[in-house]
């Protein structure tokens, strides 16, 4: 009886001892096995590369629960174990009771740990493209960049242009067939999940809004009684006339001065706006263009075409409001960017005469 008493003693003592043995080889296996599946999937890449070079595009729809994201992950290779995704959600959430994935488009980094794969769809870091208009483009320049960029139809845009939105944007004139010159020049960043023709004529309507809206309206005493749609028209003149930067206010100043006058302001831009064509130095226009009836023909038609012809920058617009108080009322392009302004008709014809012998020495 009393070595059967002794015999369980030592095994009792056997397992205490072994128990926490045992108990640190489990910790160290599970610790192991977490420190696998939550590391990233890929590592044995080239120190030149960047996780976004091994990055893979997913979206998460609305609505998407944690764990089929976890899986999503899993199949699309960015993460090792869904499994793994569920534990760490499970305990973001005892932290967080209102933790949220956001929906979206995300560019995910097989590179990168489980944890900062979960940050990023925690914090929305979504997939974004960048887009520039640059100043001085038509709709139709847009629209041809925009469908470049593999964005949409170049046709889905300009239809899209058509329909102005008042109820956002109720500051915008009446009765304009289209939005030409306020969708303002400017690099632009969009959800690629959002990337419709909307959003984008949003994006560049809320930009006017905020920085060339406030201009015109600091700047109504300057305004030459020009109303919003007429200041909007004639800078976008200015604009396509403007390659120098230092001639824009004396540019500006020509056209207010010859609209004073009552005289046409003949700008070339205009009917090529209106023919829907862009002359060169190799193929200036010719007469019989210049001498085509358009709505847009400042040659024939006096005062300011019906719509802008292009996006003016803040540039432009701030000289139409603020022109050079000048004598000029003739500009002729050297082809150069430059141009040689003149105050009569006659230095006008002088200064044309000296532009084609230059072409022509050429």
């Amino acid at each position: 009886m009393r070595n059967s008493i002794k015999l369980i003693s030592n095994r009792a003592l056997f397992y205490l001892a072994i128990l926490p043995v045992s108990c640190g080889i489990f910790a160290w296996q599970g610790w192991a096995w977490w420190s696998w599946v939550s590391g990233p999937l890929v590592t044995n890449t080239s120190s030149t590369q960047s996780p976004e070079e091994n990055a893979v595009t997913i979206t998460i729809p609305v609505g998407t629960y944690g764990q089929q994201i976890g899986e999503d992950l899993e199949t699309a290779g960015i993460i090792r174990s869904a499994t793994a995704w569920n534990f760490w959600v499970k305990w973001l959430g005892i932290q967080n009771p209102d933790l949220e994935f956001k929906a979206g488009t995300y560019k995910l980094s097989p590179t990168e740990p489980l944890s900062a794969i979960a940050d990023k769809i925690l914090e929305g870091d979504v997939v974004k493209l960048s887009y520039t208009i640059r100043e001085g483009w038509s709709i139709q320049q847009m629209a041809e960049y925009l469908e470049a960029r593999e964005f949409f139809p170049a046709a889905d845009f300009i239809a899209a242009t058509r329909n102005i939105p008042y109820d956002k944007f109720p500051w915008l004139p009446s009765n304009i067939p289209h939005l030409e010159g306020y969708l303002f020049p400017d690099t632009y960043k969009i959800e690629a999940q959002k990337n419709t023709p909307e959003a984008i004529i949003n994006q560049m309507l809320g930009q006017f809004e905020k920085i060339a809206l406030p201009v015109y309206q600091k700047n109504l005493n300057n305004a030459e009684n020009l109303n919003l749609h007429e200041w909007v028209t004639l800078a976008s003149i200015v604009e396509k006339e403007s390659v120098v930067s230092e001639e824009r206010g004396v540019i500006s100043g020509v056209f207010n001065n010859r609209l004073k006058k009552g005289m046409r302001l003949a700008a070339d831009p205009t009917v090529e706006y209106g023919l829907g064509i862009r002359q060169t130095k190799e193929k200036p226009l010719t007469y019989r263009q210049v001498e085509t009836p358009s709505p847009y023909n400042t040659y024939l038609n006096i005062g300011l075409p019906p719509t802008a012809i292009a996006s003016p920058g803040l540039a432009s617009l701030e000289a139409t409001l603020n022109p050079d108080d000048t004598e000029y009322l003739y500009f002729m392009a050297r082809y150069d960017g430059t141009h040689i302004f003149s105050r009569t008709a006659a230095e006008h014809e002088a200064a044309i005469a000296e532009v084609e012998r230059m072409l022509s020495s050429q």
